[in-house]
């Protein structure tokens, strides 16, 4: 399955936002931020529909989200996922005494994995933890 390299921005959106005051252990919380935004051009590289589930790695982990359709662009070569437990498995954890990590222009690799499942923020954090 083909792979393409991108860089990841992460950050607040209103619909994580709505979602966490409802339960971050709710599903809805999942839809909001277990995505990742790609601009038309990343689809067309990786050969994927919207609404397909991909793997985002690199040298800090790897997590397995849905892939939607940018809201703002055209942006190729970028990636978007709404900050929380999906973005922080591929964030640098590097503060760089600064206190917050880097959220703005992560390396990826983006590949196919629409035989693998989303997990919801429980199942994500007791694969790690446990």
């Amino acid at each position: 399955m083909p792979a393409i390299e991108l860089n990841l921005i992460s950050g607040r959106t209103i619909q994580q936002g709505v979602s966490m005051e409802h339960g971050k252990e709710k599903h809805a919380y999942t839809l909001a931020c277990g995505i990742v935004e790609l601009d038309p051009e990343d689809f067309k590289a990786l050969g994927i529909y919207v609404n397909t589930n991909v793997r985002l790695k690199n040298e800090f982990g790897e997590i397995v989200v849905k892939a939607v359709e940018a809201e703002q662009g055209p942006n190729p070569g970028l990636c978007w996922v709404p900050m929380g437990p999906w973005a922080n498995m591929v964030t640098n954890p590097r503060t760089y005494s600064m206190g917050l990590p880097t959220f703005k222009g992560v390396p990826v690799t983006i590949e196919p994995a629409p035989e693998e499942k989303v997990l919801d923020s429980i199942e994500l954090i007791e694969a790690v933890c446990l």
